[in-house]
């Protein structure tokens, strides 16, 4: 399809980049129900590896099956799908060219409790070009004391990534001892960990939808003198999206713990209405039954695109 003008605009903010990961990033913005609008339903599925099997798949068992998430993104028109190495690997050539597909390169697990997060490289970039992907995905810990190492290791898999016209999603999660668990979520902190993912090279972040709690003092009296607005999540979502190069870097949010669906949706109006870029959305999706999942993504689709 030809690109509309606000696909160019978004991809004008990219002016360093290669025409492989140009590409990339308008097939990404040029697939599904929201193609061509700027905005983003990602399908992720690294939950089994994150939380294990029975708590990520046991609420709709046909989950267990890694051909039920490809056909679950297709179905509903979502711009990607996202897995790690297993799950791509037992799907990528049977669904070849369906669906935008995401590796994520890193993953941690829950068996082990440890107060400095870091998560394991699990992929390759090989990997992701031998399975046809349109990006590579990764999470960093803001926060951890295992930060620098994950750093520094991303900044390698960018490198490496845009050498094959690979984009990087980068998931952001400050987390660490150093980070109360509410402050996790905090709008300072969200805000902070967006501009740590696009000072290192990301072409599209994903956070969590922050909360109106501030963590840091010193970043408190700075809201507090400037009166910056945090009531509501538009308002919350609006300064994470500015710490993001002003807007000019591309931020979607997750859909975090399992909720009801008028919960979710308002959560998304709330992404939609402070400039947030979409919504990738895991448990909240392939936990409910099919035609559940499919009525639910259709109406978070419809928010973005209203």
């Amino acid at each position: 399809m030809a690109y509309t003008d606000r696909v160019k605009q978004i991809l004008s903010w990219y002016p360093s980049e290669s025409p492989g990961v140009l590409t990339n990033l308008a097939r990404l913005m040029n697939t599904g129900t929201l193609a061509g609008t700027g905005k983003f339903v990602i399908l992720p599925v690294d939950q089994g590896f994150e939380h294990g099997p029975v708590r990520s798949f046991q609420p709709n068992p046909a989950g267990y099956d890694p051909d039920y998430h490809a056909q679950l993104a297709i179905d509903s028109g979502c711009n990607a799908y996202a897995a790690p190495l297993g799950f791509l690997e037992a799907i990528a050539g049977k669904y070849a060219g369906e669906i935008p597909l995401i590796l994520k390169l890193n993953n941690s697990d829950t068996l082990a409790k440890i107060d400095q997060p870091c998560s394991a490289v699990t992929g390759s970039v090989k990997d992701a070009v031998r399975l046809g992907c349109v990006a590579i995905g990764y999470t960093i810990y803001p926060g951890s004391g295992a930060r620098n190492t994950q750093y520094e290791d991303l900044r390698e898999l960018i490198l490496e990534a845009k050498s094959h016209g690979l984009p990087t999603v980068l998931w952001a999660y400050p987390r660490g001892a150093g980070i109360s668990k509410d402050g996790e979520t905090a709008v300072d902190v969200c805000a902070y960990a967006a501009q740590i993912a696009a000072q290192l090279g990301a072409h599209v972040i994903k956070v969590k939808p922050p909360k109106d709690f501030l963590e840091q003092a010193e970043a408190k009296k700075v809201f507090e003198k400037f009166s910056v607005p945090t009531k509501t999540l538009a308002e919350r979502v609006r300064h994470v999206v500015q710490s993001a190069f002003n807007g000019k870097r591309i931020v979607i949010f997750s859909g975090g713990e399992a909720k009801d669906t008028p919960a979710v949706l308002e959560e998304v109006r709330g992404i939609k209405d402070g400039g947030g870029f979409g919504s990738i959305m895991g448990r909240n999706a392939f936990q409910r039954p099919r035609p559940e999942a499919l009525a639910l993504l259709k109406d978070v689709m419809n928010v973005f695109k209203s």
